[in-house]
């Protein structure tokens, strides 16, 4: 599926230049780039709505040493 980006031109001349250099195409590199960090954002973004539905249930939280006593870890 065609995807357009924006890139700044300091953004632009490296990745041109490791595409030139490596002899590989700059949408392989774009691709590279959101495969390794694409994990690392849905999970940053499905903690934060975790975070903020635990706020917003009213429950209570306490610390991990506690929790890891309950539970004789």
């Amino acid at each position: 599926m065609p995807l357009s980006v924006r890139l700044t031109e300091d953004e632009e001349a490296r990745l041109d230049a490791l595409a030139k250099r490596t002899g590989r195409s700059k949408t392989f590199y774009v691709r590279q780039a959101i495969q390794a960090h694409l994990a690392e954002l849905e999970e940053r973004y499905w903690a934060d709505a975790a975070v903020r539905e635990w706020e917003a249930s009213g429950r209570k939280s306490r610390p991990a040493e506690q929790l890891w006593d309950e539970l004789d870890v």
